[in-house]
C-alpha cells in the first residue's frame, strides 16, 4: 500500500487532467445523444443544439479568459502541466475534432428527417410556386429589416456583436476592383422558414440561404461574386470591480453594455474557397488561425432549440413526463402542518417543483407567515416564486431576498427581478463583494399558538420552475429548530455585518465546507485504519479542486471505496496503481441535466448524507457561498443511498472514466437499467400507491442491492 502521507507523490501532473480538455470530453458526452439512433429526431436534434450552445459559452468565457491570460503575459502551468499557449493549443485541436463529429451528426439527422418528409432544402431546390412564395417573403418581411454596411476606406469594417450571424458579400461592378460588404441576418427574424408545400412533405429553408440568393437587391448595379456567412463569438466575461464600486447594480449594468464589445475569440464561416473575402474577415476580426472554423452546413446550430418546438411535429419528441406530487404531499392544502410533522425530500424533476411554488405561494398569503428570505440565483423568465415574494411584500410581511446579480449570463434577467421586488416593497441584497451567493435557502417565519416557528427549503438547484423540468435536483422541507436558527443565523450574515456563528447544522463556503469535506474524508481513512470498510460516493456537476482530489488519493491509498458520479469536468485521474486504484468515475448523460450534489460517507456503518448547492471546485469551495447539510431522517438517508445505487448500477446512459480519461458506454449487458427513467417510475408508484410506506416501496431495491 502506498504512504498515503507522503502527498507530494501524488502532485505528479500525469496524476491530473486539464479542466479545459475534461470540459471538452464532456460536451463530446452531449453530442453523442444526437447519434443515439433509438432516440427520437428531434431529441437528437435537441443535443446537436445543446453542444453549440455549450460550446458557445466555453469560448465566451474559458477561451477568452485564458486568451486574456496570455496577453496580460501570464502562461502558469495548471495541475495537468500545461501552460495556457498550450491548453490553447489542444482546446483548438479538440474542438476543430468536436464541430466536425457535430455537423457529421446533423446530416445524418437531416438525412432520416428527409425520409419523414421533413427536408431542409436550398432556396434552389424549391419548386416554382414556393419559390415565388420564399421570394415575396424576402421583399416584404426580410427586405425591410436589413441594412447592407460597405466595407471600404470610408467605411470601416463594421462592430458586430456577439453570436451575430452575418453575411460577407464580395461584389463588383463592371471591371472596377472587387468591393465588401456585410449584411447582419436579423435575430428579430425567425432563423428556420417553413416554405409551403403542395404534398405532405414539410420543408423548410434557412433565414441566410434566402438572403443570400436575393441580396442582389441590396446592390443595385453590382454583381454578386460571392456570399459567405460567418459568425464571431466575443469575450463574453464580465470584469467588475467590486471593492470600488459605489453601486453594484450599476456597475454591472455598466459591465453587461461592455460585454458586447469584447475581442473576438472565434470566427465560424462557411466553407469558401474565396480568399480574398475568408483574409477580410481574419484581418478585421483579429482572429489566429486556430480560430477559424469552416463549417460545412448551417452555422450556429442552437436555432434546432426552437425547430424542436414547431407545432405538428410531437411525434418525434418523447412523450412528456408528468412530475408526480410527491407520496408525502399527496392530498395535502397547508404544507406547514405537514412539514412540522416530519421532513419532506423532493426529487425533481420526477416529483413536482410545484411544492416549493406552492411553499412562497402559501406563505404570502398566510396571515400567520410574518417574514420571507430567500436567495435567488437563477429564476424563470416568468417567476411564480418572485411574484410571491412581490405579493408578499404587499401584504405586509417583512420579504428579504438575495438576488446574485453576478449569476452568468443571468445578470439582466436578474437585475430586472431585483428592481420589480424593490418596487413592491422587499428588501433586495445584490450578493456579497466578491462572493457569489450561489446558496439554495427559503425562510419562513410564521407566529403559531406555541411562538415562533421557522419552515426551511435547502435544495442542490435553482428556484427556477422552469429547468426544475429538465435538471435533477434535490430538496428538504423541514421544521427542525436547528436547521431554523442556523437559517436565521445565515441571512443575518448576508443582510448585515454578523459573523459567521457556530453552525448547528449546515456548513456554509467559503468558510468551513473544505475542511469538512476533508474531515469526512479522513474519518473514512480512520475506520479503515480501525479495521472496518471506508466508502465515499459523491454526486456532483464538476471536480476540480486540487486540494480535494489529493485528499481522495490519500482516500484511496488506505483502502477507501470511493465511487464518483460526475456529469461534467474531472480532473482526477482514475485506476492508477498505487493512486487511485480504488475510485471509479462515471458520468450520466441523458434525457435530464444531472445537477444535484450528493455525498455519502459509510461513517463506520452509522451512515451519513449531505446535500450541497456546491461542487468540489475552487470557485465552489473559495469564492462562492454555498450551502452543505445533513439529511437526518433514516428513511431519506436509505432513500438517498437507494438513489444512489440505481445510478451506479446504469448501463444505459452511464458513461465509465478510463485512467487514460477517455469516456466509454457503459457495458450492457445484463438488466437494462436506466437511472432516470427508474427514478420516474418509482414517483409514478408513489403517486398512486400514496399509502405505501417508503420502506416498502424501497424493499425490492434492497433486496436487489444486498
Amino acid at each position: 500500500m502506498a504512504n498515503a502521507k507522503n502527498n507530494h507523490r501524488f502532485d505528479d501532473p500525469d496524476y491530473f487532467f486539464n479542466r479545459e480538455l475534461s470540459w471538452l470530453k464532456f460536451n463530446r458526452r452531449v453530442l453523442g445523444e444526437a447519434d443515439v439512433k433509438h432516440k427520437p429526431l428531434l431529441e437528437r436534434l435537441k443535443f446537436i443544439a445543446i453542444s453549440s450552445s455549450n460550446l458557445d459559452e466555453f469560448f465566451m468565457i474559458r477561451v477568452a479568459g485564458l486568451k486574456h491570460q496570455l496577453e496580460s503575459g501570464v502562461n502558469k502551468v495548471d495541475a495537468a502541466g500545461l501552460s495556457v499557449r498550450q491548453q490553447l493549443v489542444c482546446i483548438a485541436e479538440d474542438t476543430h475534432e468536436l464541430v466536425k463529429l457535430e455537423y457529421r451528426f446533423l446530416k445524418n439527422i437531416q438525412a432520416e428527417l428527409e425520409e419523414a418528409d421533413i427536408c431542409f432544402c436550398d432556396s434552389n431546390s424549391l419548386d416554382e410556386w414556393a419559390q415565388e412564395w420564399i421570394e415575396n417573403f424576402f421583399d416584404n418581411t426580410i427586405f425591410p429589416v436589413i441594412t447592407p454596411m460597405a466595407v471600404d476606406a470610408g467605411h470601416p469594417f463594421p462592430f458586430l456583436t456577439n453570436r451575430s450571424l452575418n453575411l460577407a458579400v464580395l461584389l463588383c461592378q463592371d471591371r472596377s476592383d472587387d468591393h465588401a460588404a456585410v449584411i447582419q441576418v436579423p435575430a428579430v427574424l425567425p432563423r428556420i422558414i417553413e416554405a409551403p408545400s403542395n404534398g405532405t412533405k414539410r420543408q423548410f429553408v434557412f433565414l441566410e440561404d434566402i438572403i443570400k440568393r436575393y441580396c442582389g437587391k441590396l446592390f443595385h448595379g453590382y454583381t454578386i461574386k460571392d456570399v459567405v456567412p460567418f459568425r464571431i463569438t466575443r469575450n463574453a466575461d464580465l470584469s467588475i470591480d467590486e471593492e470600488d464600486a459605489e453601486d453594484l447594480l450599476a456597475e454591472i449594468e455598466k459591465s453587461l453594455r461592455q460585454r458586447k464589445h469584447g475581442q473576438a475569440v472565434r470566427l465560424e464561416i462557411g466553407k469558401t474557397n474565396n480568399r480574398p473575402l475568408r483574409e477580410l474577415l481574419v484581418h478585421n476580426l483579429n482572429i489566429e488561425e486556430q480560430d477559424i472554423y469552416e463549417i460545412n452546413g448551417p452555422l450556429d446550430t442552437t436555432c434546432f432549440f426552437k425547430f424542436s418546438d414547431i407545432p405538428g411535429l410531437e411525434y418525434l419528441l418523447h412523450c412528456p413526463v408528468a412530475a408526480q406530487i410527491p407520496r408525502e404531499l399527496i392530498g395535502v392544502t397547508n404544507l406547514f402542518d405537514t412539514i412540522r410533522e416530519r421532513d419532506i425530500l423532493l426529487h425533481h424533476p420526477y416529483e413536482s417543483f410545484q411544492p416549493v411554488v406552492e411553499f412562497v405561494r402559501q406563505a404570502a398569503c398566510d396571515p400567520d407567515v410574518l417574514a420571507i428570505k430567500q436567495t435567488l440565483y437563477r429564476v424563470s423568465g416568468n417567476s411564480p416564486i418572485v411574484k410571491s415574494l412581490a405579493q408578499a411584500a404587499e401584504n405586509g410581511k417583512q420579504v428579504t431576498v438575495l438576488v446574485e446579480l453576478k449569476a452568468r449570463f443571468d445578470e439582466e434577467n436578474n437585475i430586472l427581478w431585483a428592481k420589480q421586488l424593490e418596487e413592491a416593497g422587499c428588501h433586495v441584497i445584490y450578493g456579497l463583494v466578491g462572493l457569489k451567493t450561489h446558496a439554495k435557502m427559503i425562510l419562513v417565519v410564521r407566529q403559531e399558538q406555541d411562538g415562533i416557528k421557522r419552515y426551511i427549503h435547502m435544495g442542490t438547484g435553482n428556484y427556477n420552475d422552469a429547468t426544475a423540468k429538465i435538471y435533477t435536483d434535490m430538496g428538504l422541507f423541514t421544521a427542525n429548530d436547528q436547521f431554523g436558527a442556523d437559517a436565521s443565523a445565515f441571512f443575518n450574515v448576508l443582510s448585515g455585518y454578523s459573523d459567521p456563528p457556530v453552525w448547528n447544522k449546515i456548513v456554509v463556503a467559503p468558510l468551513g465546507l473544505r475542511e469538512k469535506i476533508k474531515e469526512l474524508i479522513d474519518r473514512e481513512m480512520e475506520f479503515v485504519k480501525a479495521g472496518k470498510k471506508g466508502r465515499i460516493i459523491a454526486k456532483m456537476n464538476s471536480l476540480v479542486d486540487r486540494d480535494i482530489v489529493l485528499k481522495l488519493y490519500e482516500a484511496s491509498c488506505q483502502g477507501v471505496k470511493i465511487d464518483l458520479i460526475i456529469r461534467g469536468i474531472c480532473v482526477l485521474r482514475p485506476g492508477v496503481p498505487g493512486v487511485s486504484e480504488n475510485i471509479s468515475v462515471r458520468s450520466i448523460v441523458g434525457r435530464f441535466l444531472e445537477h444535484h450534489r450528493i455525498f455519502y460517507f459509510s461513517n463506520g456503518g452509522d451512515e451519513r448524507v449531505f446535500l450541497s448547492s456546491a461542487d468540489w471546485m475552487p470557485r465552489n469551495l473559495n469564492e462562492r457561498v454555498e450551502l452543505f447539510f445533513p439529511i437526518e431522517d433514516t428513511r431519506q438517508i436509505a432513500r438517498i443511498k437507494d438513489i444512489l445505487d440505481i445510478t451506479l448500477e446504469d448501463n444505459q446512459k452511464a458513461y465509465i472514466m478510463k485512467k487514460d480519461g477517455t469516456y466509454r458506454r457503459v457495458d450492457k449487458r445484463g438488466k437494462a437499467v436506466n437511472s432516470q427513467m427508474e427514478f420516474y417510475a418509482e414517483a409514478q408508484t408513489a403517486a398512486r400507491e400514496p399509502d405505501i410506506s417508503i420502506e416498502q416501496r424501497l424493499k425490492p431495491l434492497y433486496r436487489r442491492a444486498e
